[in-house]
């Protein structure tokens, strides 16, 4: 048994009992299945640092089997995802994928922090919501193990003629090697160029690109498929 002071963020939350709440908060050390005794009653101090969405800082009591807020101060609230469907519903889904892929006691510092630079990115900017979508979905793939072979064909070794995305064998494909593999997908060296910034761009400046329609529509696809073989969700 013990106190914890963590930062983290609600990325999920339900309702418990009549006034109380269960909510999981993703902190820079993995993430954490909280009770939050009486947070639903109107004057609770508990109420707004247990959001969904809310980024604070929490004191935490661990019990024997169980962990529970006794108290919280919010940081960010994300006010914007509440107000737009639109914004609303690419956060949730996000906040899935990251609840789905994390558990207690990992290093989770980097994915609470790409996600934290997402969610703002949704909230505060008018950024195609697609594309965002699709550059978490890739740089949370990488820091999860599976970052694609981006400097040369995966195939022949050849660092020219790059035309295809292969999910089976995680990375680019020239055009020769990438017309036999069923599962290669056919993108142009515009969202050749955005996949391998994607990868390698510094934290801050991972969505400071735009996409005409054609590589959005290419870099929407791979992101998806390869999320959902990779994850297996």
């Amino acid at each position: 048994m013990g106190i914890i002071k963590t930062k983290g963020l609600i990325i999920s939350e339900s309702k418990m009992g009549d006034f109380d709440k269960m909510v999981t908060i993703l902190t820079p050390n993995g993430k954490i299945g909280c009770a939050a005794k009486g947070a639903r009653r109107p004057k609770s101090l508990l109420m707004a640092g247990t959001q969904f969405f809310c980024f604070g800082e929490y004191l935490i009591f661990k019990g024997n089997n169980s962990y529970n807020i006794n108290s919280c101060d919010t940081i960010e609230i994300f006010y914007n995802l509440r107000t737009d469907l639109d914004k609303l519903n690419y956060a949730v889904e996000l906040c899935k994928i990251v609840d789905s892929v994390t558990y207690e006691n990992q290093n989770t510092y980097k994915i609470l922090q790409l996600l934290l630079n997402t969610l703002y990115v949704i909230s505060e900017t008018d950024k195609n919501l697609e594309l965002v979508e699709s550059v978490f979905k890739i740089r949370l793939l990488c820091l999860l193990g599976f970052m694609p072979k981006i400097d040369k064909c995966v195939k022949c070794q050849e660092e020219e003629k790059i035309a295809y995305f292969s999910i089976v064998d995680d990375g680019f494909k020239c055009i020769n090697c990438g017309k036999v593999d069923k599962s290669a997908i056919s993108i142009n060296m515009t969202t050749v160029d955005a996949i391998r910034y994607i990868i390698k761009a510094p934290a801050k400046k991972l969505f400071s690109f735009e996409l005409p329609e054609e590589s959005l529509r290419e870099l929407s696809l791979i992101s998806k498929i390869y999320l959902k073989e990779k994850l297996e969700l």
